[in-house]
């Protein structure tokens, strides 16, 4: 493992715990602006792989990728009176370019439910124009006054969807669909981070917005953090925008709209679901590199065999990198234990001469000797093993750090550890206004078996408050 004076340790000061992973695991830099982030190789190749697995999930559901402006005319924000009021604070607007001042000012692309929905309008004619459904993976500027890097920068990176349907209850399923088969499936089964599903409270939608459904992970410092959003926009923004299609019957209707993203931001809640005070941890199926061959000495026959060991993973369809030795062994085994790669293959003389190597789990330290040849038979269990047990501690950490309470009172104290569950009329907006007090808000809204409600009046709903990212 790594020594103490590498990275602060979490339980010091977890806050600089972050920012040593992100600086010495080489994921990111500040940028020259203020609020603004340089994304490094590794760190972009981890992103990469975010958006692979996404963008593959979100084409099974019929999607397709588009792309749209990143200027945005400033009188597309005023059609929609909610969406304007909820992102002003953030906006930056140009207004003046090209040696003189604009007749109108220019929005830098906050979201893109305005620009998409005027070409909406124009591209839907009649009910056989439907599903639209769109995607784009871009940029986005929203002017924060307390950045920090992947969790919250004036400019990140992410994929926001933009669908037109001819119903509600058309428009509700696919916003659903992708919530579930995405991002919980992404969620889960790759980024190894169990959540909480559930709906935003009127207070904490998206502007403009008639529902929100949330995904809510748990980190390690007990703070909660948003990982994915899907919003039913209802018909708000095909009004503002003439959004129409003519129906079957001939008569003109107006169209049910949603959008959903995911962001950068699950780069930070990797780290902070996961590393510990070694650094990063990353699950195999997220990994760009799953297996690094470490070379104990910089030696012909050692480097000889950690090539013949990566070509082997490489054909058993491992991600593998070589280390060929330049630098101490110990500096090395750091380096890669911070960044999180999950398998560490150690490939030394003294083992070779027995015809071994070591492969080391980065999860949870454990280190096994195998024959040369047997590791590319080897690993791919090793990877599923670890896949599956970073999932079940991050599981139970969410499950033994939520806690069942009566009331606001009892809510505001669970929260400075972890998580609080309670009768959502137990709360309202005065428990809301009570629990903002000390920084906690309502992170979403639940069935009592954990399902995602369709609207907040529902009887018998829970609610899950947290202190958050």
């Amino acid at each position: 493992m790594a020594s103490p004076s590498v990275l602060t340790p979490q339980a010091e000061d977890f806050p600089r715990w972050y920012q040593d992973v992100v600086a010495k695991a080489e994921m990111a830099d500040n940028g020259p602006v203020r609020g603004t982030m340089v994304i490094r190789p590794y760190g972009y190749a981890i992103w990469e792989r975010m958006q692979a697995e996404m963008d593959a999930r979100i084409k099974e559901t019929g999607a397709q990728n588009a792309y749209f402006p990143l200027f945005i005319p400033e009188s597309y924000f005023h059609r929609e009176a909610e969406h304007v009021e909820g992102f002003s604070p953030e906006l930056a607007v140009v207004t003046f370019a090209g040696g003189e001042e604009l007749a109108e000012p220019i929005v830098v692309r906050p979201t893109s439910e305005t620009v998409i929905g005027e070409f909406m309008a124009k591209w839907i004619q009649s009910y056989r124009d439907l599903p639209l459904l769109l995607n784009q993976w871009s940029n986005v500027v929203r002017w924060e006054l307390r950045p920090r890097l992947f969790l919250r920068s004036s400019e990140f990176l992410w994929q926001e969807g933009h669908t037109a349907h001819a119903t509600y209850a058309d428009a509700a399923g696919y916003a659903l669909r992708i919530h579930l088969e995405v991002y919980n499936d992404f969620l889960e089964k790759v980024l190894a981070v169990p959540t909480y599903l559930g709906i935003k409270p009127p207070s904490e939608r998206f502007a403009g917005a008639i529902n929100t459904m949330t995904a809510e992970g748990m980190m390690r410092d007990g703070k909660a953090l948003q990982m994915a959003t899907s919003h039913e926009l209802g018909q708000n923004f095909a009004k503002a925008f003439d959004v129409y299609y003519q129906s079957e019957e001939g008569q003109a209707a107006l169209c049910w709209t949603t959008s959903w993203g995911a962001s950068t931001r699950l780069v930070g809640g990797l780290i902070m679901a996961h590393g510990d005070d070694a650094g990063l941890v990353v699950p195999p199926n997220l990994a760009p590199i799953q297996v690094v061959v470490v070379a104990v000495r910089d030696e012909p026959e050692v480097n000889g065999a950690c090539e013949k060991v990566a070509a082997a993973l490489k054909a058993s369809g491992v991600r593998v990198q070589v280390d060929r030795g330049r630098g101490s062994f110990g500096r090395r085994v750091t380096d890669w234990e911070i960044k999180g790669v999950p398998i560490r293959v150690e490939v030394g003389p003294r083992d070779l001469a027995q015809g071994l190597v070591s492969l080391v789990r980065r999860d949870d330290g454990a280190k096994v000797q195998v024959g040369v040849d047997a590791v590319a038979s080897e690993v791919p269990g090793m990877l599923a093993a670890m896949q599956s047990d970073i999932f079940d501690g991050a599981r139970k950490r969410l499950l033994d750090s939520t806690f069942d309470v009566a009331n606001v009172a009892e809510a505001m104290e669970a929260a400075t550890t972890g998580f609080a569950r309670l009768p959502w009329s137990a709360v309202g907006e005065a428990g809301e206004a009570q629990l903002k007090t000390e920084a906690i808000t309502v992170r979403c809204l639940q069935r009592k078996d954990g399902s995602i409600p369709v609207s907040d009046t529902e009887d018998g709903l829970d609610c899950i408050v947290a202190k958050s990212y």
